[in-house]
């Protein structure tokens, strides 16, 4: 049994080691998609290489953030590599298995066994708060502690997959949900904690400061994250917010539907 993870990023020196020892303690190997990172990305990474990275790649990034090409690569690699289940994933998410004692690969095979071919995840979102702005740090994992559930849609995060020796596409959906002929998804969701920025600077960085391809966001891809300015970024207090304890028991009641601190929806 193995599974890929088929991992794009830029500039996420800190979240990379994070990502791929993560995705090696749930026996997931990772195959990084650089889009020409200007920091340590790549260095942090290659210290990975045979140890739960099993490749890397760039593609050029051309001053722009094109989303497509790579979800199109990421396409052609799910038909190129050698796997069993695909997961697509970014550099600042740790997706978990729906039982903590069990890891993901595990868990994979008993959908497998259930009859799914496709697992959807549900987002946990955690951000810096006013009392606490700052956890741009390597241990932010245990500092940041306060998120709410996200779920604008669902599935809003299919993106795990068995391999069926089909094409799958991930572009219609701006890779929100894989799609391929004969897509059994699992019923249940598995979790993901998603650190969607550690400081106000890094969300500056990270948002603000990122240019989106025009023609993308002229197909309705990117708005809400393209539209947020300096000003827009607002933390929340503790008390908007729930606690984290353990991720057996995060709570997945009455998800907001955008992120209040990139702004109001667009």
């Amino acid at each position: 049994m193995r599974v890929v993870a088929l991992l794009a990023a830029y500039n996420e020196e800190r979240f990379i080691a994070t990502c791929i020892e993560h995705l090696r303690s749930q026996a997931v190997d990772t195959y990084l998609i650089d889009n020409e990172s200007t920091d340590e990305t790549v260095a942090i990474a290659s210290r990975y290489l045979n140890r739960g990275l099993i490749g890397i790649e760039t593609v050029p990034r051309k001053g722009i953030y094109s989303w497509k090409p790579i979800l199109r690569r990421k396409e052609e690699l799910a038909c190129e590599l050698d796997a069993d289940w695909f997961m697509h994933v970014d550099a600042d998410e740790i997706r978990l298995p729906p039982d903590p004692v069990c890891m993901l690969a595990d868990a994979f095979v008993e959908v497998a066994e259930q009859g799914y071919n496709a697992v959807n995840f549900f987002e946990y979102t955690f951000v810096p708060t006013k009392e606490d702005p700052d956890h741009d740090h390597a241990d932010f994992q245990r500092t940041m502690r306060w998120y709410y559930p996200f779920s604008p849609k669902h599935p809003h995060q299919l993106k795990a997959w068995r391999n069926t020796e089909q094409c799958v596409d991930l572009v219609s959906s701006a890779g929100h949900a894989v799609s391929f002929p004969g897509l059994r998804m699992r019923p249940d969701s598995f979790p993901m904690r998603h650190y969607l920025f550690l400081s106000v600077p890094h969300a500056h960085a990270k948002y603000v400061s990122r240019v989106y391809d025009p023609a993308e966001v002229a197909e309705g891809w990117h708005r809400r994250r393209a539209a947020v300015q300096a000003g827009s970024i607002n933390l929340p207090t503790r008390s908007e917010l729930r606690c984290y304890v353990s991720d057996a028991l995060l709570d997945p009641s009455e998800p907001l539907g955008h992120h209040p601190s990139l702004g109001a929806p667009v």
